[in-house]
């Protein structure tokens, strides 16, 4: 899978890198602990395993080209931001939901607070990217 020009430099580049140790990151952890010790806290492993898949498909679909791949990465970033944001609320309000945080628990406060600015920052950069593109043929 090539990447598309516009990821090659600058912002895009840094996105994908941070998307892609993400989707790594998440879905290691996610594994292990399902494999490991899914009883503990069901939901947390579970929700931490969706997000290690909305970080595959972000990053799969920042790095591809067309805008079938434009409108997957902004419904995979924009799934993202929701489920940051809802997690990361219930996580304050119903702590008992999560014996155990997850990627998004906290607003991503095991990850730096990374879960919760890199869904706003990637669809910033789609929105500014198709901004520069307008008239652009692929």
């Amino acid at each position: 899978m090539a990447l598309k020009p516009e990821t090659v430099t600058g912002l895009g580049r840094v996105l994908v890198v941070v998307y892609a140790i993400l989707a790594l990151a998440a879905t290691a952890r996610s594994v292990y602990q399902i494999i490991a010790k899914f009883d503990e806290a069901p939901l947390a492993y579970s929700l931490s395993a969706l997000a290690g898949v909305v970080y595959i498909v972000a990053t799969a679909a920042l790095v591809s080209k067309g805008e079938a791949a434009r409108r997957v990465a902004k419904a995979a970033i924009s799934f993202e931001l929701v489920g940051v944001l809802g997690v990361g609320t219930l996580s304050l309000v119903v702590p008992s939901l999560f014996a155990h945080n997850s990627v998004w628990s906290y607003f991503g406060m095991g990850y730096l607070f990374i879960p919760l600015l890199l869904p706003i920052l990637g669809l910033l950069w789609l929105s500014l990217d198709s901004r520069g593109r307008a008239g652009v043929s692929e």
